[in-house]
């Protein structure tokens, strides 16, 4: 792969070859971010669970199990996935729009996104 060819020439007048071989270079593999839904409470278990189920591709079982953390712990992971894409998922929620079934209801909920510990993570919520 990497290897070169030095050729020298010894005081006998043979020739030695020596060979140097370089390092493949290391792929390094992209840094991967959570999506982290904040609880508030301004919009019902249905809205979460719709918008995790259209926005994430989740199961109506799993949808339900997040709604239920987000609600018991203030937050949870929706997905994790590379920076550009994690990037995209939270845009997705801002622009999800208020909850129609609580009146009080301004806007959509808030994500955030955070770096993986260690930078290379899974793959949750059908990224």
């Amino acid at each position: 792969m990497g290897k070169t060819k030095d050729t020298t020439s010894t005081p006998q007048g043979s020739t030695r070859t020596k060979e140097k071989v370089k390092d493949a270079p290391q792929t390094k593999q992209p840094s991967q971010w959570n999506v982290v839904l904040h609880d508030d409470d301004d919009h019902s278990y249905g809205y979460v669970m719709g918008m995790l189920v259209h926005l994430f591709g989740v199961s109506i079982p799993a949808s339900y199990q997040m709604a239920c953390e987000v609600d018991k712990s203030g937050r949870v992971i929706c997905t994790t996935t590379y920076k550009e894409k994690a990037e995209l998922k939270r845009e997705q929620i801002h622009e999800f729009g208020a909850d129609p079934a609580i009146p009080k209801c301004k806007g959509a909920m808030t994500a955030t996104i955070e770096q993986v510990p260690g930078g290379n993570g899974g793959n949750k919520g059908g990224d």
